[in-house]
């Protein structure tokens, strides 16, 4: 009998942790249920899945790097790599700002709409303009001295993706800077530990379907205000409908740039992408973004140790696309004589300079929004309502935005190893591919 593929494992978790939390949502009692003795599981595999990031970040990279043999390839991979994330994040805004503009569905809210969720979100809003006030009053270099780290090992347990992608960089260089024998031990570890973080990625993913359960209904019983979400549909449907656009433009970029079918692209990365829906977290999924994008589409190591890590860090497109489509429904709402066109040109601007930013930055989605709006002098006193106004659906688009942010990132690994010969055809690994011997 044929197995069960595994994203559609996942799909049927999914499904059944939607009924479940509906229906706990319904029963005494069932939300502290859901809370004590089912949520957890879903923590549990996040945590599984961010103890292994760490390594296999400096596992592939240093591996990658090292493979390269010329140091000028590196520089060759950073700029088309960097190019290519800038491209599509602007692709990207100019969809959400392109459809926000043609709906508008900011205008015409309710007033008793509006003051019904400042009420109820005030606290949220409150806090995530704390954290961008932070972020401001750091200096406009913080986020690049935030790359260097003044100690690894802390760098390690936080984790800080853009201090470990730098130190893995710095060592992989160095590993070519000195002669071949005495790199060879080291190169021969981090390839075999690559190997062992890739068996541990397997493993974890037999547990998937049920942590997706988890995480599922864990999400539907924090659904509080039903009426609240119907009110805001249009914003959210013109996020998903921008989202599903730029899934488009991937695929479109996979089947004329990369000559691959997008069917059988999503197909093979549909685990990841499911994944990233239930987490939220373009980190935590990045294991699965790697394994997927190596052993399932057939991208060389070299490529996607270097591209993903740095695209799980620093490229946003499905945040920045909602973030050009948030700032632009707050001002509908609130300050509609701001929407004039210069300013929609400095959302693009700051949306595209708060993707590549928002890597140092909690809540980086929410957060960055604060400094958008402000780039474009929308009025501080209403800021707390402007955030307000979104937090309801934020968790569910935050869900599918983080699709595309994997899917962005694996679609560029592919451009880029089809500019450099680099794609080959695909070797799936299993878990007990080597049972056999051991049992």
């Amino acid at each position: 009998m044929k197995k069960l593929a595994l994203h559609w494992k996942i799909i049927i978790g999914m499904v059944l942790g939607i009924i479940f939390g509906f229906i706990m949502n319904t029963v005494d009692g069932g939300k502290g249920f859901v809370t004590d003795w089912i949520a957890p599981f879903g923590k549990i595999f996040i945590n599984l899945l961010k103890l292994i990031a760490v390594p296999l970040i400096l596992a592939s990279l240093i591996k990658g790097i090292s493979d390269l043999k010329d140091i000028s390839k590196i520089k060759s991979m950073g700029f088309r790599t960097i190019g290519i994330y800038i491209g599509t994040t602007v692709v990207a805004i100019i969809i959400g700002l392109s459809i926000v503009n043609i709906i508008k569905p900011g205008e015409g809210m309710p007033k008793e709409t509006i003051e019904k969720i400042k009420v109820t979100y005030q606290g949220s809003a409150d806090m995530m303009i704390g954290k961008a006030k932070a972020a401001q009053d750091a200096g406009p270099l913080q986020a690049l001295v935030d790359v260097f780290p003044s100690n690894i090992f802390q760098s390690f347990s936080e984790p800080a993706m853009l201090q470990v992608i730098f130190f893995a960089l710095f060592v992989g260089i160095c590993l070519l800077l000195i002669p071949e024998k005495k790199a060879k031990p080291l190169i021969e570890f981090f390839d075999s530990l690559n190997e062992v973080v890739m068996k541990m990625v397997d493993l974890i993913m037999l547990f998937a379907p049920y942590a997706v359960l988890a995480l599922m209904a864990n999400v539907i019983i924090a659904f509080d205000d039903t009426t609240i979400l119907i009110k805001l549909l249009g914003y959210a449907f013109c996020v998903l409908g921008g989202l599903i656009l730029m899934i488009g433009f991937y695929m479109l970029l996979i089947k004329f740039v990369v000559k691959k079918s997008p069917l059988w692209f999503l197909k093979q990365f549909s685990p990841a992408q499911l994944l990233a829906f239930s987490t939220s977290s373009s980190a935590a999924t990045l294991p699965v973004t790697m394994e997927r994008v190596e052993e399932h589409l057939g991208v060389d190591k070299e490529v996607s140790g270097f591209v993903l890590p740095v695209g799980a860090t620093v490229n946003m497109d499905g945040t920045s696309l909602y973030q050009g489509i948030a700032a632009v429904f707050i001002m509908q709402v609130l300050w509609p004589e701001g929407l004039t066109f210069t300013n929609q040109l400095l959302i693009v601007g700051t949306a595209l300079l708060a993707s590549i930013g928002s890597a140092a930055v909690p809540s980086a989605g929410m957060v960055m929004l604060v400094i958008v709006l402000e780039a474009v002098g929308f009025p501080e006193e209403l800021l707390p309502i402007g955030l307000a106004l979104i937090f309801a659906v934020d968790r569910p688009l935050d869900m599918c935005r983080t699709v595309v942010n994997v899917t962005g990132d694996a679609t560029v690994a592919m451009l880029v190893a089809k500019s450099l010969g680099k794609i080959k055809d695909p070797k799936p690994k299993e878990w007990d591919d080597n049972y056999d011997k051991v049992k």
